[in-house]
């Protein structure tokens, strides 16, 4: 469980990292690559522990779909909250495929 949580602290950090600035068009492009830099800092210590900890219970094949399926959920809170943007049926089903694959990596074949 601290895996999924630090790796979901992990990615709000990162999500702001590389799309926070998009409200901020009008910035100087190299102040917000390096705020950007700064908040990523953070998530990275965050994910690092995370993978630390979940290598062993998940191997790498399986930390890596969770990590995708966090940053979709994560990603999909953000765009709609912060950046104002609607949430399409046609992503929910892109998400969903998602979802299936990592079904697919998680089960016992």
């Amino acid at each position: 469980m601290w895996t999924v949580i630090l790796l979901t602290i992990s990615n709000i950090f990162m999500t702001f990292a590389w799309y926070g600035h998009l409200k901020y068009r009008s910035k100087p492009l190299a102040l917000v690559i390096l705020a950007s830099w700064g908040i990523a800092f953070f998530e990275y210590c965050f994910q690092v522990p995370a993978n630390r900890i979940g290598y062993g219970e998940f191997n790498g094949a399986q930390l890596k779909p969770i990590q995708e399926i966090i940053t979709l959920a994560v990603f999909s809170v953000f765009s709609i909250l912060y950046l104002k943007e609607p949430f399409r049926w046609n992503y929910a089903v892109g998400f969903a495929m998602i979802a299936v694959a990592v079904f697919v990596i998680f089960h016992k074949w």
